[in-house]
């Protein structure tokens, strides 16, 4: 736990239990001022202006966000800077998609690995983005000036949208830089972050699979782990310094600031602080709320992903080809899958359920003598989620079995009405143009797509969709198909693809030569996305704008009254919504149940004892040989072990992979990569005495590239701390 004034836990324990039970902390840099007494009691010995300032380097800014161009400000992962010359670390979870494009069956870098022993070979990501927050600064005052509670939902959106976009014009202005205002606490707080945003981005190196992966679905969420979690990239700019797209020109990156990589000893109860972009947490969550997380999202999410993980673990154990394609998006399918899982478990195991409700009485208790609307409250959030309940359901169908699970019915009715609105242009030198950007769009859609494995996709998850979903919701396609095909949708599928110009490349080469708006109108697989985005359409609008402007209004007087309560009390911060924050605390073991204890980190043994012939578990042989030489080099700690894990109690969620865990003297120590399943409640609701932050281990890391790889020249790029 991070510890607190021992006073001012009891006093809130005793005051209003409920309500002070939950101990998030992932804090705004620019406030961290406020926290700086409290991380000196964990064991920080630095200042917060060594960690944020605008008027010197310091540490925010080795800290990257990884975006992609067109979304700049959502970050999916998180890097750090640790060389002079824009050398970056994250997950090779993070990397994993980036790795699998540069792949084939003759250069398979996802079994194999990847390492540019010469700067010249370092590859190019076209689409990555690395962001480095320039600054952050409050604009509640500015942004709320303009809004009143008399407003409609649709009119205060429209008048934070304008207020914003004042605001992040004036902050540029001049500049290089790109600004987005941020809403925190459910729209009772608001902050303008100004990035710069680097577009050449290129693959460094990366362990293989059997490493960067160790473990698979079978370890994900869980400890003790063994995963080599990792991968390298390298930041370029324009010659002058400036962000500028891919060039042979650029040149590497003149950080302000690096990290310091430390292969000291690593204790139990050491601090340990993760900064970066965690995506989303949702702290303030109502019972009504979480019922619906469980009993819709997260169940229906496992449900329906299980159908599609079946498919695609039987066709890519099948094919090395199909295997490559696939990598990416099984990752991308399997995470949540199991997260949707665990987080149930957790959340009936710690009682969450209860522990919203005490918060909601004692919130209660509170609003008896404040403003009406504060009543009002927990009844509109209650009633909106209640109106919802039937149609979030039948979204959870469309969204994962028809929109996510095949991947052709969706690509095809944006790819055709893209063309449809081409071929009604009458320039033709810019229709021409249009209509190379979709062949070239296609062929990168092509790539990484095998016509048999979507066909397979397409009849189980269509199938599985028809049989489950409110009829009342169901596009009639499938309707029709189950009838027309007496329930066999195996043969429909095939009939699908079979008359289809996208099924395969082929057929979409061909219709490209001769482009036809009635051709792709008839076309069956482009009705049935057509179909798709009306059946999602349909459901999202059949709650009523009263019912769900009533629920977003509510969870901001809700969240407001908890600010209120806890005010001069407790710090809270806000739930993490993709923008750069700060958790800090300890290396920290800990006991999951009864007679199970786990230590603070876990060694290279472990992977021996852990290896099976294939699958999750496989070892490769040149690790297996340095293991059995003991051949660990400045890398062992004081026993002799190699380190390749360790846990900490910070709190973290989707978006903080790959972020720096960073020693109480500013040293990278680790990268974070998970979480563990007993405390999976963490984002609804923080568990002190189990929540950890499982991180691969610096020295694991730099033992890789050093003993196992050969790759000497980025060892010594680095600045090592012994």
């Amino acid at each position: 736990m991070k510890i607190k004034s021992i006073i001012l836990a009891l006093a809130m324990l005793v005051a209003l239990p409920g309500i002070s039970r939950a101990d998030e902390g992932m804090w705004l840099l620019n406030l961290i001022g406020k926290n700086y007494a409290d991380m000196q009691k964990a064991g920080f010995k630095l200042t917060p202006e060594d960690i944020y300032s605008i008027n010197q380097n310091c540490i925010k800014d080795a800290i990257v966000g990884l975006g992609n161009e067109g979304q700049p400000f959502w970050h999916f992962c998180t890097g750090e800077i640790i060389s002079d010359q824009g050398l970056m670390t994250t997950n090779h979870h993070c990397g994993y998609g980036k790795i699998q494009e540069h792949s084939t069956v003759e250069h398979d870098y996802l079994r194999d690995g990847f390492w540019a022993y010469e700067m010249s070979q370092e590859l190019p990501n076209p689409g990555l983005t690395a962001s480095i927050l320039v600054r952050v600064e409050d604009v509640t005052d500015q942004v709320k000036s303009r809004l009143s509670d008399d407003m409609t939902e649709a009119d205060r959106q429209k008048a934070i949208a304008k207020i914003s976009k004042e605001l992040e014009e004036k902050a540029v202005a001049g500049t290089l830089y790109n600004a987005n205002v941020r809403a925190m606490f459910n729209g009772n707080q608001y902050f303008l972050f100004v990035h710069i945003i680097y577009k050449d981005v290129r693959l460094v190196g990366a362990p293989p699979s059997s490493m960067g992966k160790f473990g698979g679905d079978t370890d994900n969420w869980s400890w003790p782990r063994h995963t080599c979690d990792f991968s390298m990239f390298r930041i370029y700019t324009a010659p002058d310094g400036t962000p500028a797209e891919y060039s042979e020109a650029n040149i590497p990156l003149q950080p302000k600031h690096h990290l310091p990589v430390s292969i000291k000893e690593l204790n139990d109860g050491d601090y340990a602080m993760v900064m970066g972009f965690p995506g989303t947490t949702n702290h303030f969550l109502t019972s009504y709320g979480l019922e619906e997380t469980m009993n819709i999202t997260n169940k229906l999410r496992y449900e329906i992903r299980t159908v599609k993980i079946n498919v695609l673990r039987e066709e890519m154990a099948a094919s090395q080809a199909t295997r490559i394609k696939y990598a990416s998006k099984y990752a991308s399918c399997s995470n949540y899958w199991k997260y949707s899982h665990e987080q149930n478990i957790a959340l009936e195991n710690l009682n969450t359920m209860q522990i919203k409700k005490d918060i909601e009485h004692e919130y209660m208790q509170w609003a008896r003598n404040k403003d009406p609307k504060y009543i009002k409250a927990l009844t509109l959030i209650e009633n909106g989620y209640k109106d919802r309940a039937v149609s979030e359901t039948a979204k959870q169908y469309i969204v994962e079995g028809l929109l996510q699970g095949p991947e052709l019915p969706w690509q095809a009715f944006q790819t055709g009405m893209s063309i449809n609105q081409i071929l009604a242009m009458t320039n033709m030198d810019e229709k021409d143009s249009y209509l190379a950007a979709v062949r070239a769009e296609m062929a990168a859609f092509y790539k990484d797509y095998n016509p048999a494995t979507e066909q397979r996709l397409i009849a189980e998850m269509f199938e599985y969709v028809y049989n489950n979903i409110n009829i009342n919701f169901c596009p009639q396609f499938l309707i029709d198909a189950n009838k027309k095909y007496k329930g066999n949708f195996k043969k429909y599928a095939a009939d699908l693809m079979a008359n289809s110009i996208f099924s395969t490349e082929a057929n979409f080469s061909k219709f490209m030569g001769k482009p036809n708006a009635k051709v792709i109108e008839k076309d069956p697989i482009f009705a049935a996305g057509k179909e798709i985005y009306m059946a999602y359409r349909n459901a999202a609008t059949q709650v009523s704008r009263e019912s769900a402007d009533g629920l977003t209004r509510g969870i901001r007087d809700f969240t407001d009254g908890i600010l209120q309560i806890n005010e001069g009390k407790k710090l809270m911060s806000p739930d993490a919504n993709s923008t750069i924050r700060l958790t800090y605390g300890n290396v920290k073991a800990y006991d999951p149940k009864d007679a199970v204890s786990y230590k603070h980190y876990t060694t290279m043994k472990g992977i021996i004892e852990k290896e099976q012939p294939s699958g999750e578990f496989e070892v490769p042989a040149r690790l297996k040989q340095l293991y059995a030489a003991q051949d660990f080099g400045q890398y062992a700690n004081s026993k002799g072990e190699l380190p390749t894990c360790f846990i900490t109690n910070n709190d973290i969620t989707g978006g903080n992979s790959g972020s720096p865990v960073i020693s109480a003297e500013g040293h990278l120590i680790g990268l974070a990569f998970d979480g563990n399943g007993e405390a999976m409640s963490g984002d609804i609701d923080f568990e002190e005495n189990l929540q950890r932050c499982i991180c691969l281990d610096t020295r694991y890391m730099l033992w890789v590239i050093d003993k196992y790889a050969g790759c000497k020249r980025l060892i010594n790029e680095m600045t090592i701390v012994k």
